[in-house]
């Protein structure tokens, strides 16, 4: 049996000895002219090609560095391109004993100015859509030809692929448009070519291509525009903590430093207090930045210069081919701090005015804040934009649905508001009620939608930059004490053979009509008339007496005052202690009713009351 080994290895090498570099892989697939990083790196992967000499001649391009690795079968190009480097396909020679092969390489013109990525920000609402579980525009494509395959499209399984895709998405950009959100956050939709389930997309095996049950790069493209014809934002979901393990870099490592824990899985504790823990062992830091998610997602190594390189790149590709408005990058805090500050960095040096949201999953305010840009708790810079706001998601349930008295409901929203002294930029938090991986704001759909409503009025009218989760609009429930899939729901009516479909009003029942209705009634009353003074004004709030919370959005003459019973019963208060904002006589307009409202020095609130008061 050694003998036939021996000679198969001796086989194989000879065979390679004599045959052209072949590449088989080259990531960027293509790039542009006129970036300010003028350095280009292009990973080349191809059956012995390290070894391969390499030239190129293009005008204002000059191969810069050629870097090999542990394994035979990469190369690492490093181009300098020039500012007068013009677009054009560029021919890149490989060379092994005189056996030659060209790539072609486009470098293409930049489609728009940088500073027009406007990002997003607290004037938008996103609408964060799982692409299976929203609609299936192409039953042609639920099992495409991938390793998965072997795991069909099953809608009776909550941990299975259910088939929904980008065309699904893209059908239904109207209802979107209609609800009056301006941005849709969409989970991952690269290629995640693993065994099993994998339908959330989380372990990427091709950063460079959309999954082929979701669609192709053309059709995110189109996508992208047809959402953009409307006003409409995209955000991306990118994982840059780990990989899946089918993905090429883990069955054919580049180098042996690519993969944290490198000889097996060490699995991380998940505990990101260690990461500003100013007492914290070396043990437990390093099981938390460099152990693996889970077996399935080896954790990458960004202190690799080559592999972080790759990953900087791979968010400009998306950013400068599709157009997408912003980034939301997955398990931010896991991955190491230096390289991905500098990764936000690089992204903002191409795209001055865009916006990248960190999912920080902290149980409190300060572990947070410590991950916002310019933070008074962190010693470092994170350079992150936008964090999210876990701890609300945490809270809201027990605060909405509790009655308000002195220390509870409604008094946990005021006193989580009144740590955000913490946050450099309040106006730069996400804030939600719940999302993909998380129990649903509502475990069950309620009797009355009272609490309900409160909770989006707050959402809707408070700091920060809010996200809805898709079905919430439907009262769409669910926990995940089952699993992940009881939260991730199939949207009624998005596959066929659904029995309603809830895109449609008649699709609806009464209730999941009432609160599509007042969801949508503030949503585009966010995002129009009073958009200015709830994205740019300030805010002022009353700590809850008798269970009445009171708050004021101000920006110039304009404002909005909102005033809400937090619990089951009326009450009738004195309002001596809103006078600074809410004088005695003051006559406003309650924006849900049409209703003039006049401030009395006695006034009484109906259980669970909402009023959302303005001047203008």
């Amino acid at each position: 049996m050694r003998r036939i080994s021996l000679i198969c290895g001796l086989l194989a090498s000879v065979a390679t000895c004599w045959a052209k570099p072949e590449a088989d892989t080259i990531n960027p697939p293509y790039w542009w002219v006129g970036m300010a990083n003028d350095t280009l790196q292009v990973m080349v992967h191809g059956q012995g090609i390290r070894d391969a000499e390499v030239s190129v001649d293009y005008p204002g391009v000059e191969l810069a560095d050629v870097v090999r690795l542990d394994s035979p079968n990469y190369q690492f190009l490093y181009f300098v391109i020039s500012g007068d480097a013009n677009p054009g396909e560029m021919s890149i020679e490989f060379d092994i004993d005189g056996k030659r092969s060209t790539v072609p390489y486009e470098l293409r013109a930049r489609g728009r100015a940088p500073e027009d990525y406007k990002g997003f920000d607290a004037s938008d609402v996103l609408y964060l859509i799982m692409p299976d579980r929203f609609a299936d525009g192409d039953p042609s494509n639920n099992n495409a030809n991938t390793l998965e395959n072997r795991t069909n499209t099953d809608r009776n399984d909550p941990n299975a692929r259910h088939g929904g895709d980008i065309r699904g998405m893209r059908e239904h950009i109207g209802y979107i448009d209609s609800l009056g959100v301006t941005a849709i956050w969409v989970n991952p939709v690269l290629t995640n070519d693993m065994p099993g389930g994998a339908y959330q997309g989380y372990a990427t095996t091709d950063y460079y291509n959309i999954d082929p049950r979701f669609g192709t790069n053309d059709e995110w493209i189109e996508f992208v525009e047809e959402c953009h014809s409307r006003g409409i934002k995209v955000v991306m979901d990118m994982i840059f903590n780990h990989s899946g393990s089918s993905h090429i870099w883990f069955t054919d490592r580049p180098s042996a430093d690519w993969f944290n824990y490198p000889d097996g899985y060490v699995q991380t504790n998940y505990r990101l207090s260690t990461v500003h823990d100013p007492y914290v062992s070396d043990y437990d830091l390093k099981r938390t930045t460099e152990g693996w998610f889970v077996e399935s997602m080896p954790d990458l190594n960004q202190n690799n210069p080559h592999l972080m390189k790759y990953l900087v790149q791979n968010s400009i590709w998306w950013i400068e081919s599709s157009k997408i408005d912003g980034i939301r990058m997955d398990t931010h805090p896991y991955a190491f701090f230096q390289p991905m500050a500098d990764w936000i960095s690089a992204v903002e040096r191409e795209y001055p005015n865009y916006n990248i949201v960190g999912e920080c999953w902290y149980g409190t305010e300060g572990g947070e804040a410590f991950w916002q840009r310019g933070s008074k708790v962190n010693p470092g810079d994170s350079n992150l934009p936008t964090v999210m706001d876990f701890v609300l998601s945490i809270i809201s349930r027990k605060a909405f649905n509790s009655p308000t008295d002195r220390l509870s409901g409604l008094n946990a929203i005021y006193d989580h508001l009144a740590l955000d002294y913490l946050f450099p930029d309040p106006q730069k938090i996400l804030t939600f009620l719940d999302n993909h991986d998380t129990d649903r704001f509502l475990p069950e759909e309620p009797e009355s939608l009272d609490q309900w409503k409160q909770a989006m009025t707050f959402l809707l009218t408070s700091r920060g930059i809010p996200q809805i989760y898709y079905g919430t609009e439907l009262l769409m429930n669910g926990s995940k004490e089952g699993s992940d899939g009881y939260v991730r729901r199939d949207f009624p009516g998005g596959f066929p053979g659904d029995k309603t479909n809830a895109f449609t009003a008649s699709g609806r029942t009464t209730k999941q009509n009432e609160a599509h209705g007042f969801l949508s009634k503030l949503l585009n009353w966010r995002k129009g008339k009073a958009n200015e003074v709830i994205a740019r004004g300030s805010l002022k709030h009353f700590m809850p007496e008798h269970g009445i919370y009171v708050y004021r959005r101000k920006s110039g003459d304009k404002e909005i005052h909102v005033l809400m019973n937090g619990n089951d019963e009326s009450r009738t208060v004195t309002m001596e202690r809103t006078v600074e904002t809410l004088p005695y006589g003051t006559s406003l307009r309650d924006m849900l009713t049409g209703e003039t409202v006049t401030i009395t020095e006695e006034m009484t609130f109906p259980a669970r009351a909402i009023y959302i008061l303005e001047n203008f």
